[in-house]
């Protein structure tokens, strides 16, 4: 059974970025597994759960506040993307990508909370 937040276009670019940083983070040294790897795959998970969360409120304010810390989250993983750029283990390009692609779910979760009040 398809669940309501799976029409939503934010959660789809969101989790879609989520499977991205999972890819992408596959490639880091080992020694990051449980620090910058675990800790970019928590900040990218947590954008589509706190929008399918925020979704399934039923006010506005609940959406709200849901929707607020899937931006949140979005705004720690775009800190940890630039931080894996200056330890060499994103490749500028990756980073580029990658950041067009925060930038879009950004705008997209603005525009959702946007519509909520």
């Amino acid at each position: 059974m398809k669940r309501l937040h799976e029409d939503m276009i934010a959660w789809k670019e969101g989790y879609a970025l989520c499977l991205s940083i999972y890819k992408t983070t596959t490639s880091f040294p080992g020694h990051e597994k449980f620090g910058l790897v675990s800790q970019m795959r928590r900040s990218a998970y947590s954008i589509p759960l706190n929008l399918a969360e925020g979704n399934a409120k039923r006010t506005s304010g609940d959406k709200k506040r849901f929707f607020d810390i899937a931006k949140g989250s979005l705004e720690e993983l775009h800190c940890q993307m630039q931080l894996s750029v200056d330890l060499g283990y994103l490749k500028e390009e990756q980073f580029t990508k990658l950041d067009d692609h925060l930038n879009r779910v950004s705008y997209l979760i603005y525009k959702l909370r946007k519509s909520w009040q």
